[in-house]
């Protein structure tokens, strides 16, 4: 009984540290991942409170909402992590804040990197790896960042154009994926996870 008991436990740890081993760039990128998005949410944050400055509440509003959205990312990549057994490492943001023009733009750029090389990496890898959880997470916030990236521009073209007022005033984050809406009347249920609109975050 002893026996058969050692030779079960040694036959899970080697099933699961083969696991481990073909998921290796898989959980590398979950955690830079979630360092990224860890970042992300506290720099958007500050963007946030630089827009207020400026008067510029529509954008302040915009950016607080999208901070909500890259925590959720962040804990979805986490959460990932400990189904695999890992930790993320601990995040210490580093960001520069500037005016709200510079600040959109960095915005611009750094969406725009997660959605056209980052993400798209990432989910290539997690798929071969056959790491189907970390595909979702990787893609929920993929589809959510190239919706950030047409509103960053669209604040931006406001701001030059000197027609802020256009922009809206009121933003929904689902708690469950992080997808972001600027409207006031969202769908009724998200369009990436399903999450009824009923529990959607309201930034107004």
């Amino acid at each position: 009984m002893k026996k058969f008991f050692l030779f079960s436990l040694a036959a899970f740890l080697f099933a699961n540290v083969s696991t481990l081993a073909g998921t290796e760039k898989t959980i590398e990128n979950l955690k830079a991942a979630f360092k990224g998005e860890s970042t992300a949410s506290a720099k958007y944050a500050a963007y946030a409170e630089q827009a207020k400055k400026e008067g510029l509440m529509s954008i302040a509003t915009m950016f607080s909402s999208t901070s909500k959205a890259e925590a959720i990312h962040a804990a979805n990549h986490k959460t990932v992590l400990g189904k695999m057994g890992q930790t993320p490492d601990v995040v210490k943001p580093e960001f520069t804040v500037k005016t709200t023009k510079e600040n959109l733009q960095d915005a611009i750029n750094g969406e725009n990197y997660e959605m056209t090389t980052m993400y798209p990496g990432f989910i290539a890898t997690a798929k071969t790896d056959n790491a189907n959880d970390a595909v979702k997470s990787f893609r929920w916030a993929m589809d959510t960042e190239k919706k950030h990236h047409l509103m960053y521009q669209a604040a931006l073209d406001a701001i030059n154009a000197g027609k802020t007022e256009t922009l809206s005033k009121v933003y929904y984050v689902c708690p469950k994926c992080g997808n972001t809406y600027n409207t006031a009347k969202p769908e009724a249920e998200c369009a990436f996870c399903s999450t009824k609109k009923e529990k959607f975050i309201k930034f107004s």
